[in-house]
């Protein structure tokens, strides 16, 4: 059980990474290919924890693919902010 939860976790990061690709082929927008990207990071981060021992989670290797992730769906909102804002 301890490895079933984390790699569904890391199948649903990869489904919204695919949705995302999915929105982003339709739109060309930046913001989705970025939030797909970051959500492929997390999946990663899951799959490694998987394999790994889940106690490892705070291990800094792991806490590396998170903090990888989350500054890029940060760095995608404010270049969509920065952008719509040029515009308008």
């Amino acid at each position: 059980m301890k490895s079933f939860l984390p790699g569904a976790v890391a199948m649903a990061s990869c489904v919204a990474g695919l949705l995302f690709l999915r929105f982003w082929r339709k739109s060309r927008d930046r913001l989705f290919a970025l939030f797909a990207v970051a959500f492929w990071l997390l999946a990663l981060h899951w799959i490694g924890l998987a394999i790994a021992h889940p106690s490892d989670e705070t291990r800094h290797y792991f806490y590396l693919f998170r903090l990888a992730a989350f500054l890029l769906i940060l760095w995608a909102i404010i270049d969509k902010n920065r952008a719509s804002r040029d515009r308008g």
